[in-house]
């Protein structure tokens, strides 16, 4: 088969599944809400002036990008874990023999599904910020200019951002093809994402909490967010989201590896 009918199946199955709605919708309202909960709480007020609170309000304003890893993350696992599940990976393989086919059908159906999400979480997110900041101190007259995307840091981290999201729903992807379960993807995924930083801070070695931070794909990725103090970071913007795409492309290119030599 060739690709254009089996994008076409795999957009069909995405969004027919009630349950991709609501994750493409979770991720959405959770980067939103959390983000415009950590933009209303930070205010001037607790700084002696608003330059010294040093606060990257850029990097605030997509602070929920922390919590909707989890359901992109959740997305992509379920994308291929429930063709396992409920057994229809044999069905799909019947009607496109080239797995090779199938998954990149998959991958690029759900790249652009969680991107579209991931573009409109971020920007409202950001236009929110843009909004309520200024109410809390941080004012272009105190040295903290009114977010814009046309800004070109601020830019940078938005499209980071969304990049990251998307890797996280490959890198889910990539564990259920190469675990063949949903619960096993998930557990998996989210405990590199959540549990290995938090390993890291309760390190009492600043030099291996830095070295955990720059390898671990979730603290390595949203580096991408940061605007302010980057010579501080353990890793680059752009280096550190470059180990969550090592991470996301390779458990992918392994789990496809496995996908072509193992029965379905």
């Amino acid at each position: 088969m060739r690709p254009r009918p089996a994008l076409h199946a795999e957009w069909t199955k995405l969004r027919t599944l009630p349950s991709s709605w609501l994750l493409l919708g979770a991720t959405v309202v959770m980067t939103i809400a959390v983000s415009t909960a950590a933009v209303s709480s930070v205010s001037t007020r607790e700084c002696v002036t608003a330059a010294a609170c040093h606060e990257d309000t850029v990097k605030l304003a997509l602070t929920g990008v922390w919590l909707g890893q989890a359901t992109a993350l959740i997305l992509g696992a379920l994308s291929m874990g429930a063709e396992y599940g409920t057994g229809t990976v044999r069905t799909t393989l019947t009607a496109i023999p080239r797995r090779t086919t199938v998954l990149a059908s998959k991958a690029a159906v759900l790249a652009v599904s969680t991107g579209i999400a991931a573009a409109v979480a971020i920007t409202v997110s950001l236009y929110a910020a843009r909004w309520i900041l200024p109410g809390n101190g941080f004012t272009p007259e105190e040295g903290y200019p009114l977010l814009s995307l046309t800004d070109t840091t601020t830019l940078r981290a938005a499209l980071g951002s969304t990049l990251c999201l998307i890797l996280i729903a490959l890198l889910g992807l990539g564990l259920a093809v190469l675990l063949r379960d949903s619960a096993a993807a998930i557990t998996t995924g989210l405990g590199l994402l959540y549990v290995v930083p938090l390993l890291a801070n309760l390190l009492s070695s600043p030099t291996w909490k830095d070295r955990i931070e720059s390898w671990a794909p979730m603290p390595a990725g949203l580096a991408i967010q940061a605007t302010r103090d980057l010579a501080r970071l353990p890793i680059g913007p752009w280096p550190g989201l470059g180990v969550l795409a090592a991470y996301a492309l390779g458990v992918l290119l392994l789990g496809g590896a496995m996908f072509r030599r193992r029965d379905a």
